[in-house]
Formats: structure tokens, sequence, C-alpha cells
């Protein structure tokens, strides 16, 4: 069934996707709390560095920031650089001299599925299987499985229509002597159909790796957008980008990724794009000194467990960006606690 993609919506869906994505991150508190009782030993030494905590317990790094950040957001801890002391909070309520003490409120999910997996990205960096699924596999592998990356496809492809929206309105002045937008990793195609339905002088092509490309195809022929959107088959890593866009857009993509492949996708992008080209990258951002915003942070979380990424901040693809010769725009929110950075390759 196709629809008016101009008709925006009404309302901010925010809350309805908080719920989902917050879904990992009580388990993740409760690692934090009955399994490594992380709470009492910093409280125990005072003020400890990030180093420390990683040596102390045997943590990865890309994992451990992402706790740290959601015990700041949450207010358990607070951070001056890379050193941390409990807050008032965290100090009453999860060290375990405390007659406060709220360990065992957290013991019936510290076993969980979800619990074991937080337990197993913290020790070993490594993404746990899709939503404690039994197969073994994390969301990279099972995207290479056609009923798997249909289901993951329309998961993605029902939030991103008002997100698309969104954004579409929020980059429609920027693009306005645009031609060409290169969508890398752009899933349904979704934000290509909204950016396109805004702007009607700009043509797209999606470049999505098999079998997502084959329901690229279908979505985009199901909002009447075959005649402007090509979709390119091939691995955004290693295959060759199109070398015609005058704008690469990044929509929730790069959070699936550690920083080594990040800096890959943006040494591409600068590659792919002319002087004055714009990449756009959108996502959920955290706060520059990662205290927050707590949604964000907890999807953080979700996306440790699943991916090989997490939630980064404005400065932390600011800085990537600037290095390979591009002028960064301030961050801009849109909807759903999803927001955007533009650049300009110079």
């Amino acid at each position: 069934m196709s629809f008016d993609l101009n008709q925006n919506p009404k309302t901010d869906p925010a809350l309805l996707l908080r719920y989902r994505d917050r879904q990992y991150a009580a388990d993740m508190l409760a690692v934090a709390i009955g399994k490594l009782n992380l709470f009492t030993w910093v409280d125990q030494q005072g003020s400890v560095d990030t180093a420390a905590i990683q040596c102390h317990f045997g943590l990865a790094s890309r994992p451990l920031d992402v706790l740290l950040t959601l015990c700041r957001a949450s207010g358990l801890i607070r951070s001056d650089g890379q050193h941390h002391r409990l807050t008032d909070l965290g100090r009453e309520h999860l060290v375990e001299s405390s007659p406060w003490f709220l360990g065992p409120y957290y013991a019936p999910i510290v076993d969980s599925p979800v619990a074991q997996g937080c337990l197993q990205v913290l020790k070993h960096d490594r993404p746990a299987n899709w939503q404690a699924s039994d197969d073994g596999s994390d969301w990279h592998e099972s995207m290479m499985d056609e009923q798997f990356a249909k289901g993951f496809t329309d998961l993605m492809n029902c939030r991103g229509i008002a997100m698309g929206q969104a954004l579409a309105d929020a980059v429609g002045p920027m693009l306005a002597h645009s031609k060409h937008v290169l969508d890398v990793g752009g899933g349904s195609g979704i934000y290509s159909s909204t950016l396109l339905a805004k702007s009607k002088h700009l043509r797209a092509t999606v470049m999505e790796q098999s079998p997502v490309d084959k329901l690229t195809r279908q979505e985009v022929f199901r909002h009447g957008m075959e005649d402007r959107i090509d979709v390119v088959t091939g691995n955004m890593f290693s295959d060759p980008w199109p070398s015609d866009a005058d704008c690469v857009l990044l929509s929730n993509v790069l959070h699936d990724w550690d920083f080594p492949e990040i800096r890959t996708l943006i040494r591409r992008t600068a590659d792919a794009l002319p002087s004055g080209g714009h990449v756009i990258i959108h996502e959920t951002f955290l706060d520059d000194d990662k205290t927050g915003p707590l949604p964000v942070a907890e999807y953080s979380v979700l996306l440790a467990n699943i991916t090989q990424g997490k939630c980064y901040t404005a400065l932390e693809y600011g800085e990537i960006l600037e290095e390979y010769g591009f002028d960064v725009s301030p961050y801009h929110a849109t909807i759903a606690d999803r927001g955007y950075i533009a650049a300009t390759k110079r």
C-alpha cells in the first residue's frame, strides 16, 4: 500500500521508541551490580580512572564506555575526564554495605539471557546473539539470512518513515543545489524516498548488500520512486561506490560499527564526493560530554549488545570528518531522539 510521503505525523513517537530501545539497559545495570559489584569497588577506591576499571574487571573499552555513559546519564557516577566517582544516588543504593542497597532487587534478572549477553560483550567485546536467540548469530551475521533481513528491514522501515520525513524537512534547504544522493547502507530506502518526496529535483542511489537489496527495490517501487531511485548491490566496505553523487547519506549506519569501520566509511565518503559535496550523518547522538541524554545512553546499550558499535557524539564524528577534509556544521535535533550533522567537503 502506497501513501503520501509528504504527509508528516502530528506527534513525536519518541516515548514509544524509548520503551523498545531501553530494553537492554536494566540487564546491563544488573550485571554491573550483581556480577561485577562495580559500584562497591568504585566507592572503595574513592576516585578511579577508566583504565583501572578496565584492568581490574577485565573489560573491553567499547562496552565499558557504553556502561560508564549509562551510569553518568542515570546519575550514578560523576566523571571528570577519565576519572570517576559515585554520586550520592549511586553510593546510597548500589554499594553493598549501604542499608539502602538495591542489589537484591536486580538479582532476578542478573542471569537472564540478555544479562549473560551483556557480560559477554563487556568481557570479550563480541556482540551477543540477536535478541538472545538460540542460533548464535549476531545482527551482522543474521542479516545474511533473507527471512531475518526482511523482518529487520520492516522493523527499521516502520520507524524510518517519520524520521525520514523530519530529516527531509530539516535538510531540504541545504540540498537545494544538490542533484544526486548516495544512500549508503540505506536499508529499505525509506530515507531516500522521503528526501526525494520533499525535494522534487533530487535523484538517489541506495547501496545495499544482498539480500536486503531485493527488499529495497520492492519498497522503492511501492513508493512509486523507481524512476528516481536506483538500487546498487554491494558491500559498503569492499565494493566500489557510485561516483556521481554530490551528497552522501549515512542514516543509522555508523552506530553499527566501531571507530576503525567508521573511519573507513568516512574516508570512502570523502573519496566519493566532489569538492562542495555534502555528507549527512543521521543518528542518535550522545551529548559531547557523554552525560546523556538518558534515552540515547540506554539505546547505546542495545547497540553494543547486538552490533559492533554504540552511540557516538557529534564531536567524535566531527573530528573524523575534519581529518578527511570536511567542514562540519553543528548538530541539529529532528524527531524521536534523533538528529543529524552535515559536513561539506573542502
